[in-house]
C-alpha cells in the first residue's frame, strides 16, 4: 500500500539524514492521516455504533485515496509558487519546485500531452459536447481516469482549447 511505501521511506530518509525528503514526507503523512481522520468521523457520525475495529478498517484510505491527497498537496505548492513568484522570492519558489518533484514520485505515470488530448478527445465525443457549457459533463467523464496522472487545471485547458475551435 502507498501509505506503507511513503512509511518507509521516512525511515530511510532519517537514515540518511535528509531533513528535506523527510519533512516532505512527514507532511505528506500528516495530511493522509487527515484525511484519514475527516473520514472516519464521517462514519462515526452516519453509525455511532460502529466498533472500533470496524471504524479503522472502513476509514483506512485506499491508494487511490492516497494519491487524492498528495495531488492536493502538489497543488498546493503550485499555488505558493505563484505566490512566491508573484512576491519576487524565487528561492522559496524553488524549495516547493523541489517538494513537488518528491511527491511527485508517489503518483501514477504521467500522461503525456498526446494521451491527455486523446482521452479527452474520447470524452467529449462519449458526452456529446459541443460548447464550453458541457465543461463539467467532460470533467465528470474524465476525472476518474485522469486522477492523479493529470492536473485537472491541464484538462480543462484543453477542453477550451477543443471547444473553441
Amino acid at each position: 500500500m502507498l501509505k506503507q511505501k511513503i512509511q518507509a521511506h521516512i525511515k530511510e530518509a532519517m537514515k540518511a539524514h535528509d531533513e528535506l525528503l523527510l519533512t516532505v514526507l512527514r507532511g505528506a503523512i500528516a495530511a493522509v492521516n487527515s484525511k484519514q481522520a475527516e473520514k472516519r468521523y464521517a462514519l462515526v457520525k452516519a453509525d455511532a455504533a460502529k466498533t472500533e475495529e470496524v471504524l479503522v478498517a472502513e476509514s483506512t484510505l485506499t491508494d487511490d485515496e492516497i494519491i487524492g491527497v498528495i495531488s492536493s498537496e502538489i497543488k498546493k505548492r503550485r499555488d505558493a509558487i505563484a505566490l512566491y513568484e508573484q512576491g519576487g522570492r524565487a528561492e522559496l519558489a524553488e524549495g516547493e519546485r523541489k517538494e513537488i518533484v518528491m511527491l511527485q514520485a508517489y503518483l501514477p505515470e504521467q500522461l503525456s500531452a498526446d494521451e491527455l488530448k486523446k482521452l479527452i478527445e474520447e470524452s467529449i465525443a462519449k458526452v456529446g459536447a459541443s460548447s464550453v457549457k458541457d465543461m463539467g459533463k467532460i470533467m465528470a467523464d474524465l476525472v476518474p481516469k485522469t486522477k492523479g496522472r493529470a492536473e485537472n487545471s491541464e484538462i480543462s485547458k484543453i477542453i477550451k482549447e477543443l471547444l473553441n475551435q
